[in-house]
């Protein structure tokens, strides 16, 4: 099965947060799985690190891309036909971040794994 990780969801598993579910963490650790990240999310997290608003275990340039690897988490990139699905999506969920996430979701075919249920307005399949 292939995933897309919500940008929280990969912070919690790096972490071994215990904020992440027992499930997500067996849909990203299983050896079938195909784990992406948007590249929005690291986007979002570089920006949270340079404004304070999130510290991480490692420096960021030292965390990624090294636990993406370690974990064969692949980057899924943003494309123009998941900008043009973002400028369909209706207004349930303000985070622009999250928007995008769900427009590649919705693009690529995508379960997000995310503990977000704003995300059950769109019509994506969330795990958690």
């Amino acid at each position: 099965m292939r995933y897309l990780l919500d940008t929280h969801t990969l912070l919690w598993f790096i972490s071994e947060d215990k904020k992440l579910s027992d499930r997500a963490r067996r849909l990203i650790l299983d050896s079938s799985s195909e784990v992406f990240l948007s590249i929005a999310s690291l986007w979002e997290t570089a920006i949270k690190v340079n404004i304070g608003k999130l510290a991480l275990d490692k420096p960021f340039n030292q965390l990624f891309p090294d636990e993406l690897d370690s974990h064969g988490i692949e980057i899924l990139a943003i494309t123009i036909d998941s900008l043009v699905q973002l400028t369909a999506l209706p207004p349930h969920h303000r985070d622009p971040f999250d928007r995008l996430i769900i427009a590649q979701a919705l693009v690529e075919n995508l379960p997000i794994i995310s503990v977000d249920r704003n995300f059950d307005a769109y019509d994506i399949d969330r795990e958690w």
